[in-house]
Order: C-alpha cells, then structure tokens, then sequence
C-alpha cells in the first residue's frame, strides 16, 4: 500500500448537533426499555491512523438494547469500549470493512476483553474481505479467514487467547461469497437483523460495504471507498435511513492528487446521498483537511442532497 496516508495528521473533532454524547447512563442496556427493533450506533473511533487523541474506525450497534454489532476495531476502540461502559457478553457479530491497520489492529484486544468478562465460551461470527496475493508493487492482503487464523489460530501470534480465560471461537465468512458479485449479498440474517455486503473498492485494500436492517431501520457503512467503489455503494445504499461514509478527502484539487485514488470527495457523496434517497449522512473516518473545511464541505454536499448533515467524533450515540 502507498504510504502516502503516513503524512496525514488527524484531529480531535468538536460535537455536533443531532448527535448525543454517549455517556454510560445514556448507552442502551436491556434493562432501559428499548422497544423491540430499536437500533443505536456507537461512534467508537472517528479517526483515522494518527496518535492524535481520536480512536481509528470503529462502531458498536445496539440492537434491542443490547450491544450485538462491532464494525471495524481501529486502534483505541478497546479504550472507548471501556469508556461507554459497553457489555460485551452478546458482542458476537464483527464487520471489518478492510484489513488496514486503523480499521482492524484493536480486534485481538476486544477478543480478549470479552473472554476475560465471562466464565462461559464465547464465540464470534467475523465477516470481512476476501484477500489477494502479492503482484509486482501490489502489497498481498490475506483473507479475513487468514486474518483470524495469523492472529488466534495454531502458531499464531494470539493463539493463546483461544482458551486463556473461556474457550474462544471463530466463524469467518470472506466477502463477496460469490465471485464478481454485482447485487447485495445477504451474509447474515437472524430474527429482526439483516445483514447484506457488497464488494467495494480501496485501491489495492480489498473493501467490503456493509448494510445492516434492523427492524425496518437501515444503516450502512461505506468504509474507506474510491470513485470505483461508488457504483456498489449505491446499490446497496438506496433508501437506507443513515450512511456512514469516510470522509478524508476535499473537491479536486483541494487534497493531494494521489489521495482520490483512495477516497471519495464530498461532491460525490452528496450526489450519491441524493439519488438514493438517504436519511441522513454521518461523515466519520475525518481528515484534518475536512475538519478545517466542514463549512465548505457541508456546502459541497448540499448542493446536490437535501438531508442532514453530521460530523462523527468518538463516544457519540446515534438513533436512526
């Protein structure tokens, strides 16, 4: 991977309105009473990879309440985790949108997290992307599946962790299940939630979008996507009720060339938000270059989607 992403530095965000600061009296517990089919998502990481105060990527969803949902596991999560009071008995599900370190180095932490706070097994379902091998000046990338046997399996580095505190286990689903997938796949489906994927596109990082349903609300989540991963994500967008996108980039020329390679600027998040009829834009994953132009950015947006607008920061609670 180029390491052009090492001369960004990253910024603490401020809140916003819309948004509610996730304290732990206000993380959803089962015991609060959430109605059946409700949904909430914690913003973990807003970040990117800098040590700038900020958690990389990372979200937590609830659902009736309880925390089931981790996407993403960007360094400084297992802090925000501990922060917002997270239980982390039912957290079973984890989406990993790529394989770069500040969307999944935090995992064997919260592995190890949940095991150390219960006597019993625990097991996880992990879905995430498929891997390739290395060709010419293209890096190798494993599959999610190597992914998990590199860290917990036999040998490997974390392989400890299988039974340190409670036998831990694995089910790792590589995305897409079918090869040059075009439409949504649904990857998992278990009462009121349904989880559909579609391959997107990072430049060399093998992406995975994710799209999760939750009793007729919708959330999907872009992950880091360039302009030819925008056609999937529209697919798979169309009509949801809140879209998580990346945001690191500025309108051409505003962010260095090399960079829309990798991202994609506002003006074609905003047209994207617009024809498929989002509820609202969350823009998470902050560059410096967006936080210091939000005015401007949000204008760009607006010019061709209609919906509200959101900057993410850590330890925010959001209700679609």
């Amino acid at each position: 991977m180029r390491t052009l992403l090492a001369s960004l530095s990253w910024l603490m965000l401020a809140v916003i309105p819309t948004i509610l600061p996730a304290t732990p009296a206000q993380v959803p517990t089962e015991n609060a009473g959430s109605p059946a089919g409700s949904v909430e998502l914690l913003v973990l990481g807003s970040g990117g990879p800098g040590a700038e105060g900020r958690a990389s990527s990372s979200y937590v969803l609830f659902i009736d309440g309880t925390p089931r949902i981790l996407i993403d596991a960007g360094p400084g999560s297992f802090v925000r985790l501990g922060e917002a009071h997270v239980d982390l008995e039912r957290l079973d599900l984890v989406l990993l949108t790529h394989l770069h370190v500040d969307h999944a180095a935090e995992l064997p932490g919260i592995v190890k997290a949940r095991a150390v706070a219960t006597s019993h097994p625990i097991h996880f379902d992990v879905f995430g992307p498929d891997g390739h091998p290395a060709e010419g000046d293209v890096p190798s990338f494993p599959s999610t599946r190597r992914f998990i046997e590199i860290l917990f399996g036999t040998g490997g580095a974390f392989a400890y962790l299988k039974d340190f505190a409670a036998p831990v286990s694995f089910t790792v689903t590589d995305v897409p299940r079918r090869a040059h997938a075009v439409e949504p796949q649904v990857i998992y489906e278990r009462g009121n939630v349904a989880i559909r994927a579609l391959r997107g596109h990072h430049d060399d990082a093998p992406a995975v979008i994710y799209r999760i349903d939750v009793g007729g609300r919708s959330i999907v989540f872009s992950g880091d996507i360039d302009a030819q991963g925008l056609p999937a994500l529209e697919s798979i967008a169309r009509g949801a009720n809140l879209l998580v996108f990346d945001a690191v980039v500025l309108d051409p020329p505003g962010s260095p060339a090399i960079l829309y390679s990798l991202h994609s600027p506002p003006k074609a998040i905003g047209e994207l938000a617009a024809r498929d009829n989002v509820g609202r834009l969350l823009l998470s994953h902050l560059s410096p270059a967006v936080d210091e132009n939000r005015h401007a950015v949000t204008a760009s947006i607006a010019a061709h989607y209609a919906g509200p607008v959101a900057f993410a920061s850590d330890g925010l609670l959001l209700r679609p």
